[in-house]
């Protein structure tokens, strides 16, 4: 099996060098894929230098930020076009520690997405305050009521994909440019017949650098998914 992990990348110097190592540490027969949205500190130049070193390094620079979905959906094209046989997706500041790889990996048996959960049994999250748990409990019901998902983590980004059913998506037809893109990429992938199985993880918040999460981005997701859920649910 050929298997891509793919990170998006902004201002992610202090993080990156470590995760690549970690990464292999765990995940040796590894490719790693970085799109770097043109970030002002240094992370996609030192990610040339280092590919320049190590070919299972790959890196894709783009213009600007354009959003986590569009840089997951440029991750998922290319593990198409490059003929890789499964794609995993993380957080390039550690809160997706790779030790829960090779798990997430293993759950790729029999099925055609593998979710690195935060709420199947064993999986947590790790010094987040009461508004913030309740804040991801309310989002994840009111995805899983709207988009009839039956995973109980719909909106984590820590995931692993068959890329053969990935080629049967129309990608041009996705909606979500920011966070709402976790839950409609598994809302389409239902749609198709997609086998999906949780596997626990605990999330930690990162250590270095600055969250990119914005107030206007999560009002955006939950309006997707509230559209979505129409269509969903009546047809239109």
């Amino acid at each position: 099996m050929r298997t891509l992990i793919t990170v998006a990348t902004y201002n992610e110097i202090d993080n990156l060098p470590q995760l690549t190592e970690a990464i292999w540490q765990v995940a040796p027969q590894a490719d790693i894929l970085v799109i770097d949205d043109n970030s002002p500190d240094g992370t996609g130049e030192w990610c040339d230098q280092k590919a320049a070193l190590e070919p299972r390094l790959k890196c894709v620079h783009r213009a600007g930020k354009l959003g986590l979905g569009t840089a997951t959906i440029a991750a998922m094209q290319y593990a198409i076009e490059q003929g890789y046989d499964q794609v995993l997706n993380m957080d390039a500041d550690f809160s997706h520690h790779p030790r829960y790889i090779p798990a997430i990996l293993d759950g790729m048996n029999n099925v055609d997405v593998s979710i690195g959960s935060r709420y199947c049994p064993g999986g947590g999250t790790q010094d987040w305050p009461f508004k913030r748990r309740f804040m991801s409990w309310a989002v994840n019901t009111y995805a899983r009521s709207l988009l009839g998902l039956k995973p109980k983590d719909t909106s984590g980004a820590f995931r692993c994909y068959r890329v053969s059913l990935l080629k049967q998506l129309d990608f041009g037809a996705i909606k979500s440019r920011g966070y709402s893109f976790q839950e409609e990429i598994l809302w389409r992938l239902k749609r198709l017949g997609a086998r999906m199985s949780e596997t626990p993880i605990v999330f930690a918040d990162r250590e270095r650098g600055v969250s990119k999460i914005n107030q206007q981005e999560a009002l955006a997701a939950l309006w997707v998914i509230f559209r979505l859920g129409v269509t969903n649910w009546v047809g239109v």
